[in-house]
C-alpha cells in the first residue's frame, strides 16, 4: 500500500495590500519551503467574498499577491501558484465536505464568531461554510502539511476532523475502489483516503503589529496607511512611515524583558529582529541604551535593504497584467489535472456517477 507524497498547500486573500506582517508572518516562509517540499500556493479569491460580496477590483487584488508571490521569490514553474477560482473542483469538493461537517462544528468556529460578530442572522452563510471550503483547497490536492498561523490552527483542525470523517463513513468504499493510502499519525499507521494534514510550525512566527499602536496587529483593514508597511511602497514610504512609528521617550532598555510593557519598543525590536534573521536579545545588545532617534534610521535602512527588492519587482510585475494571467493560467491547469482526479475518486467513493 502506497503512502501519502508530502506536499505542502497554502493559500492568502486577495483582501487589501500585502503588508510587512503578511511577508514576515508567511510569504518568507512559503518561499523558504520550496526548497525542502513540492509546494502548492493559491489566491483563495473565493474565499474573499464570503465576508465582501462586492469588491472595487478583486481581478487587481489577485493579480497583487501573485506579484507579490513572485516578487518574493516562488517560483511558479517548479512549484504551483494559481487563483482558487479557475479549479471548479474546489466548490464541488466544498459542497461534498458541507455535508460531511456538522453545523455545531462550524459555529464553533472563532473566526466566524468575530467576523459576523452580534448580527449573526446577516451574516452569509459562504462565512459560515468558510472553513469547510478551506478543508476542500486543502483535500483536493490532499495536502499533507500546510504553514498555519495562530489564527488559522482551528480552521486546520476542523480539516483534519473532515477528512477523518469521510475516511470512517465511507471506509469500506474506499476499500472496495482500491483508494486507500497509509499515512502515520503520531506512533499509529492507519489507512484513508484524505490525509489528516498535519501543520507546519517553524519556530514562533514574528508578531508585527500596527507602527501606530504596538497592542494592535499589522492590518490591510486599518484606516491609517501610516499603521502598516506596505509590500508595494518605495524606499522614501518606508522610510517616512518608520520615523513617524509611534514610540516612548525612554531609550532602548539593556535586555528584553524591558520590552515587557513598552508595546511600540517591543514591536520596533521585534521587526529589526525578523527581517534581520537575529532575536530581540541580540538587537538589544547592539542598541541598548539608545534613543529611538538613532535606532529608527536602523531600521529604516535595513527594512528598505530587505523590501526594496520585492517592492521593485512587484510594481514591475503589476506593469504586465498579462505575464501575471500567464502564471495563474498555467498555474491552474497544472493544479487542475490534480484536483480532477481527487473529484473522480471522489465520486467513485461516494457512488455519483461521473
Amino acid at each position: 500500500m502506497s503512502e501519502f507524497k508530502p506536499l505542502v498547500f497554502s493559500g492568502v486573500q486577495p483582501t487589501g495590500n500585502l503588508h510587512l506582517g503578511n511577508y514576515l508572518g508567511a510569504i518568507r516562509k512559503f518561499v523558504a519551503l520550496q526548497d525542502s517540499h513540492d509546494c502548492i500556493y493559491c489566491v483563495v479569491d473565493l474565499h474573499a467574498i464570503t465576508a465582501q460580496l462586492v469588491h472595487e477590483d478583486l481581478k487587481h487584488q489577485t493579480r497583487s499577491i501573485t506579484a507579490a508571490f513572485l516578487a518574493s521569490g516562488i517560483d511558479p514553474k517548479s512549484h504551483i501558484v494559481f487563483n482558487q477560482s479557475r479549479v471548479p473542483q474546489h466548490a464541488e469538493l466544498a459542497w461534498v465536505f458541507n455535508c460531511v461537517a456538522r453545523i455545531g462544528w462550524m459555529n464553533r468556529m472563532t473566526q466566524f464568531k468575530d467576523k459576523a460578530g452580534k448580527d449573526r442572522e446577516n451574516a452569509s452563510l459562504g462565512l459560515l461554510a468558510y472553513p469547510s471550503l478551506m478543508a476542500a483547497d486543502i483535500l483536493v490536492y490532499r495536502a499533507t502539511h500546510v504553514p498555519v498561523g495562530d489564527d488559522q490552527k482551528q480552521h486546520l483542525e476542523l480539516t483534519r476532523d473532515i477528512a477523518q470523517k469521510f475516511n470512517i463513513d465511507f471506509s469500506n468504499r474506499i476499500q472496495q475502489c482500491g483508494l486507500d493510502v497509509a499515512m502515520t499519525v503520531g506512533e499509529e499507521k492507519i489507512k484513508g483516503y484524505f490525509p489528516l494534514t498535519e501543520p507546519l510550525i517553524d519556530g514562533p512566527a514574528p508578531r508585527v503589529m500596527s507602527l501606530r499602536d504596538g497592542t494592535k496587529k499589522m492590518s490591510k483593514s486599518d484606516v491609517s496607511d501610516l499603521s502598516r508597511i506596505n509590500l508595494t511602497d518605495d524606499a522614501d514610504t518606508i522610510s517616512k512611515k518608520i520615523r513617524k512609528a509611534k514610540t516612548d521617550p525612554e531609550p532602548l532598555p539593556g535586555d528584553v524583558a524591558g520590552l515587557a510593557e513598552r508595546p511600540e519598543a517591543d514591536n520596533l525590536v521585534g521587526i529589526y529582529a525578523a527581517l534581520s534573521d537575529r532575536s530581540k536579545q541580540d538587537i538589544i545588545d547592539e542598541f541598548g541604551g539608545q534613543q529611538f532617534s538613532a535606532f529608527k534610521p536602523a531600521l529604516a535602512d535595513l527594512a528598505i535593504e530587505v523590501l526594496s527588492p520585492v517592492s521593485v519587482e512587484m510594481r514591475r510585475l503589476l506593469d504586465d497584467p498579462g505575464h501575471i494571467d500567464a502564471v495563474l493560467k498555467d498555474g491552474g491547469e497544472r493544479a487542475s489535472a490534480i484536483a480532477e482526479q481527487t473529484m473522480r475518486d471522489v465520486k467513485s467513493i461516494i457512488g455519483l456517477i461521473d
